[in-house]
């Protein structure tokens, strides 16, 4: 092995080092999920690989805001299959692990870039899908109520609407964590933080139903002939119902959350009680829903106040 081959095995190996620490890090200490280790751990050997290639002998201690330049340049030019770039929101992400692994590094007393010197790249502005009143009720009448299954996936529905679940907080319910008498029952959402949820009158009761009429002794709240359902069932179940009940845009368990954080906001409660509702950290994670309440405002205002043409 020549010498320059070996300086490039070593680089990679503290580097790999460096990138395993903070995986360890992610799930011990932030309690990130697997799918969470699993996409830093894409987006920061992407960056490993890259700058290798470009510097065999390459330590982090040299990176620089000259490095990270090319980077968001190769980024920005990357094709995995002909035709296939990554889009902007994805570029984000490569660079938000980045920083978040500096971040780290930095905390561990190595000397590296400052991960604040790093801008964020602009993400395309996406609009929120969600779904009035009238297409809510659609789609929680879709289900039949005639067995079992029926009534889960009615309760499915029913509760998603009713506590803005993410999927995969949904999935992971027991039975045994639901409190009928109150109405709630807790959940550990994103990070580890945990959030007491409410289920509405009506979502208690048809979630009731379903899980009087089991006879099976699955501790799992939701599921199927093979056990405890799967984040992609019920994705796939809503895309059921959103066909049968004939909706103008394709809607997903996540923008059944979206339609909740509507609904509360333009039923007057207030941003810092949504916060807690859908267990957002920040507020402004909340806020992107508030353009959507001031054009209901604005319709409003439009319609009621005195002063008109």
């Amino acid at each position: 092995m020549s010498a320059s081959e070996k300086q490039q095995t070593k680089s990679e190996t503290i580097l790999n080092q460096y990138i395993n620490d903070f995986l360890d890090y992610l799930e011990i200490e932030r309690h990130c999920s697997r799918l969470t280790q699993r996409n830093y751990r894409h987006y920061l050997s992407r960056f490993r690989d890259w700058v290798l290639n470009q510097d065999h002998s390459f330590n982090i201690e040299k990176l620089d805001i000259s490095t990270i330049t090319r980077y968001r340049v190769y980024l920005s030019r990357f094709e995995g299959k002909p035709g296939l770039s990554l889009s902007r929101a994805t570029q984000a992400y490569h660079i938000i692990a980045l920083r978040s692994f500096l971040k780290f590094l930095i905390k561990r007393d190595v000397n590296t870039l400052a991960p604040e010197k790093i801008e964020l790249p602009k993400s395309e502005s996406r609009s929120l899908k969600f779904l009035t009143t009238d297409q809510v009720e659609r789609l929680l009448s879709s289900p039949g109520i005639s067995d079992e299954r029926q009534l889960r996936d009615k309760a499915i529905l029913e509760v998603l609407f009713s506590t803005g679940l993410r999927v995969s907080e949904l999935v992971n319910l027991n039975r045994d964590t639901i409190d009928f008498n109150r109405r709630e029952f807790g959940v550990i959402g994103k990070g580890g933080r945990p959030r007491v949820v409410f289920l509405s009158p009506r979502a208690a009761k048809w979630l009731k139903n379903y899980t009087d009429k089991r006879q099976d002794q699955e501790t799992a709240l939701f599921v199927s002939h093979l056990g405890r359902l799967t984040v992609r069932s019920v994705q796939r179940l809503v895309g059921k119902y959103c066909r049968k009940a004939k909706l103008p845009i394709r809607i997903t368990p996540h923008g059944l959350r979206h339609s909740y954080a509507t609904d509360l906001l333009m039923g007057g409660a207030d941003i810092r009680s949504v916060q807690e509702m859908l267990g957002h950290k920040n507020i402004a994670t909340t806020q992107i829903y508030t353009h959507i309440t001031n054009q209901q405002l604005q319709k409003v205002h439009d319609l009621h106040h005195s002063l008109k043409e």
